[in-house]
Order: structure tokens, then C-alpha cells, then sequence
């Protein structure tokens, strides 16, 4: 069992936590027993270490049983250990460190996709990790994140994501412009998710959204700049009813994905 907090060993999965540290070494932190869980459900190959209280495997007898058929050893570690790996303040007794997966941006296209997420300078973490959420719970074949977004396996996305991150192929650091060429060349629509765009119920109506297409999101302050719009075919904008001022970015992608689940599963 590991009981000493600062060893060299501790020291190199806390690290994880910093973006530099997951650049060079290819890797990341998963924290909590649900990201546990779907990592070993989904892609279980990514585990590369597996650390536990005894309290927290006796708590979770499922995992234990899953992370043993799926041949991922379990290191037992103190509170105090785990305490000292975790980005959270509560980890729930599991802290592994898993190989990142991205998707290359070839066979996101390859694919035929119907409905993608493309997330240009999308910065806040919480945000990040809910359109991946989102994307996951509509069904979208993928999310694709430009160089300027906040990388995906930062702790707090890889937490946002509630698992999703390994359900959903994401592609990560391309050029916008690349994006938008090979959407448009796979037969997506790329539609900018935009205030000054048109009413998304107009489109609705006149079936739009039933078409293949790539949603265009942009930064959470600033939006997209005008040569980002100049890429997609077309803005849309979500009607507000009520006295907000504005919706938060992910709640606004959530319901413009939803939208185009709805209809394209509509149109059959």
C-alpha cells in the first residue's frame, strides 16, 4: 500500500493536474468511481494506473469486480495519498491515470457524420466538459475542438463530462478553417450557433435541421469573430422569451444539438 504522500511516485500523478505535465506524457487524471467506471466500460485500455482506498473498493464491490475483469490492477493508497494526487478536494477513493485517446479529424469525416459539435475557442472547462456531455446524450457522432479550446483532458472537463469523454470520438487541436472544408465536403452544413443569427425556430420550421450538419460554437465572451462566421454556411440564434440577457454557452449548445437530434430523427 502506498502511505507516503510525497513520494516521487504520488508526485508524478498530481502533476497531471497541470497541462504541461499531460502534453509531455500523453497522459491524464480521472478522479471519482463514475469516471472509473466508464473508462472501464467503454475504453479500458486507457487505464494505465489504478489507485483505491480499501473503504472506497469495498464500498464499489461492481467496480472492483469490473476492474478486475478487464485485467487493470488495483495499487492500494491511503486518504492521505489519494487526498494528495486528486485535483478535487473529494475524490471518493479512486484516482486513476489514463492514456489519452483523442480522434484524428480524418476519421471524424471518414465516418459519414450526421451531427457534429465544433468548438472554436470555447475556454472555460465546465463548458467544454457539458458540450461533450451533450453531444454524447444526442447522439452526435463527434466533437471537434480547434487549437484555441481548452484541452479536454483538464481535469475539470474530464469531471464536466460525467464519462462522456469516453463514449463520444473527440478530435482535438485543429485549424477551424480545415474543419469548416471538410464538414462542407463530408455534407454537412456548418451552422454557427450566433445572436445576430437568424431565429432557430424560422429554421425549424422550414425543416433546416434535418439535414446533416456541423454545429459552430465560439468563445463564451466574445462569440465567434467575423471570419469564423464567414466559414459556416449560415447563424442561427436561440430566441429568449423571457427578461435573461443572455444563456450561458453550454445550455445554448445543449438545446441547438437537441434541436437537430430532433429533427433529424423526425425526418427518419
Amino acid at each position: 500500500m502506498l502511505e507516503n504522500p510525497r513520494s516521487p511516485r504520488v508526485r508524478s500523478v498530481a502533476k497531471l493536474a497541470r497541462r504541461a505535465a499531460r502534453k509531455e506524457t500523453g497522459l491524464f487524471l480521472l478522479e471519482g468511481p463514475q469516471a472509473v467506471r466508464e473508462a472501464v466500460a467503454f475504453l479500458p485500455d486507457v487505464i494505465v494506473e489504478l489507485y483505491a482506498t480499501p473503504t472506497a473498493l469495498e464500498k464499489h464491490a461492481d467496480l472492483r469486480t469490473a476492474l478486475t475483469d478487464a485485467g487493470v490492477e488495483i495499487e492500494f493508497v491511503t486518504e492521505a495519498v489519494l487526498d494528495a494526487m486528486a485535483d478535487t478536494v473529494t475524490p471518493q477513493g479512486f484516482v486513476a491515470v489514463a492514456r489519452q485517446n483523442p480522434t484524428a479529424l480524418k476519421d471524424v469525416f471518414a465516418s459519414e457524420p450526421t451531427l457534429i459539435a465544433i468548438c472554436e475557442e470555447v475556454r472555460d472547462p465546465g463548458n467544454l466538459g457539458t458540450i461533450i456531455r451533450a453531444a454524447d446524450a444526442v447522439g452526435a457522432d463527434a466533437v471537434v475542438l480547434t487549437g484555441r479550446t481548452v484541452d479536454p483532458y483538464n481535469p475539470k472537463v474530464v469531471r464536466s463530462t460525467t464519462g462522456s469523454l469516453f463514449h463520444v470520438p473527440v478530435a482535438v487541436g485543429a485549424d477551424l478553417a480545415d474543419v469548416a472544408a471538410r464538414a462542407k465536403a463530408a455534407g454537412l452544413a456548418v451552422i454557427a450557433a450566433d445572436v445576430k443569427g437568424e431565429d432557430l425556430l424560422a429554421a425549424r420550421e422550414r425543416g433546416a435541421l434535418a439535414r446533416p450538419t456541423g454545429w459552430l460554437f465560439g468563445n463564451e465572451a466574445r462569440g465567434l469573430p467575423d471570419e469564423a462566421l464567414a466559414l459556416a454556411d449560415g447563424a442561427l440564434r436561440l430566441p429568449i422569451f423571457g427578461r435573461a440577457e443572455s444563456l450561458n454557452l453550454a445550455t445554448a449548445a445543449s438545446v441547438c444539438l437537441y434541436e437537430s437530434a430532433f429533427a433529424q430523427r423526425a425526418a427518419g
